[in-house]
């Protein structure tokens, strides 16, 4: 049985070089980063990163100073014996970094939870850049 290959070539009259090779590489570094969403309220920061296919365990969080740094590095283990006609499965690293003001936020109470391919960390506020209630002040 062979497979047909449907050619997607965006440079028709050359081989396929230039689809298989520069196209795919940059497809791929491209698509190897995660998505970020950052979400801000009175008391937090929420940073949502979708990396669909890992677990908790590949995960690396870290605050160095004002910086937050997630990576995460997952190989491929195949046990597969034989030759691929293609290999589209993407694994690799990634490593996405964060400018956190300085004093805004509360670095010893940073959480995070992973879940359905979001990974989600939480970054509480400091009292000091909370938004502060209305006060009304009275005239004597």
């Amino acid at each position: 049985m062979t497979l047909i290959k449907k050619s997607q070539n965006i440079f028709p009259q050359f081989p396929t070089f230039f689809d298989d090779f520069l196209v795919r590489q940059w497809n791929e570094q491209v698509l190897t980063s995660p998505s970020a969403n950052i979400l801000e309220t009175d008391t937090e920061f929420r940073i949502s990163l979708a990396a669909p296919g890992l677990k908790k365990e590949d995960f690396k969080i870290e605050l160095n100073h004002e910086i937050l740094t997630i990576s995460s590095e997952k190989s491929l283990e195949s046990q597969d014996q034989g030759k691929f006609t293609r290999r589209e499965f993407r694994f690799g690293s990634f490593q996405r970094s964060f400018t956190i003001p300085k004093g805004a936020v509360e670095g010893e109470k940073i959480a995070a939870s992973y879940s359905d391919g979001i990974l989600v960390v939480t970054l509480p506020k400091s009292e000091e850049v909370r938004p502060k209630p209305i006060r009304n002040i009275a005239i004597s």
